[in-house]
C-alpha cells in the first residue's frame, strides 16, 4: 500500500475541475475520460467519483462556474454607477468581451451539444439568460417584448460566434463590438 499523500497534495475538487477544464478545452467531450483525468492527477478514478458522480456532472460543474462568473459581471454593471443606457451598453459589451476573452469557456457554455450534458448545461444557460433578460428589461426605458430581448441576446451571441477563433481577444474586435452594441441599443430604445 502506498503512503498517504501529505495534506498539501490531497486531491481537491478544484484540482479536478482545473484538469477537467483543460482536457475539455483540448479534446471533445467524448474523448475525455474519468480514468484519464485520474491518471493526469495521479489518483484513482474512484477519487474523482467521490467528488463527481460522472463526466456529465463534472462538465456541468465547470459550465456552472463559468455562468456564475458571467452573471456576477452582469450584476456588477446593473448595480454599479451610470445611467440606464450606459449600463445597457456595458452589459452587452461585457457579454461580448467575456465571450471573446474566454473563447473556450464560451464554447463549452453555449455551443457544446451532447445528449449527456444538454439538460444540465441548459439549466445553467437558462438561469443566466433569465438574469440577462431581467437586467435588460430593468435597464430599458421601455417595456420590451420577450422576443426583442431574445433577439438582442442572439445578436450578441452571433457576434461572439462569428469572431470566435478569428480574434484572440476582445481588443481585436473592440471597435466592431462597440458599433454592434450601439446598433442593438438603438433598436431597443
Amino acid at each position: 500500500m502506498s503512503p498517504r499523500k501529505p495534506a498539501s497534495q490531497e486531491l481537491t475538487k478544484d484540482m479536478i475541475l482545473q484538469e477537467a477544464r483543460t482536457q475539455f478545452i483540448e479534446k471533445d467531450f467524448h474523448q475525455v475520460s474519468m480514468r484519464n483525468l485520474a491518471k493526469q492527477l495521479g489518483c484513482s478514478h474512484g477519487a474523482i467519483y467521490y467528488h463527481f458522480k460522472n463526466k456529465a456532472d463534472l462538465f456541468y460543474a465547470i459550465v456552472e462556474e463559468d455562468f456564475s462568473k458571467l452573471n456576477s459581471l452582469i450584476d456588477q454593471i446593473t448595480d454599479g454607477p451610470g445611467d440606464y443606457r450606459t449600463k445597457l451598453s456595458q452589459i452587452f459589451l461585457c457579454f461580448i468581451e467575456f465571450g471573446l476573452n474566454h473563447q473556450s469557456q464560451y464554447e463549452m457554455m453555449f455551443m457544446v451539444r451532447n445528449t449527456e450534458v444538454d439538460s444540465l448545461s441548459h439549466e445553467a444557460a437558462n438561469l443566466s439568460y433569465q438574469k440577462f433578460a431581467q437586467s435588460v428589461q430593468t435597464l430599458s426605458e421601455n417595456t420590451l417584448a420577450i422576443k426583442d430581448i431574445w433577439s438582442a441576446f442572439l445578436s450578441l451571441h452571433g457576434f461572439v460566434s462569428h469572431h470566435r477563433g478569428y480574434v484572440s481577444s476582445f481588443d481585436e474586435a473592440k471597435e466592431a463590438a462597440h458599433a454592434h452594441v450601439d446598433f442593438i441599443v438603438k433598436a431597443l430604445i
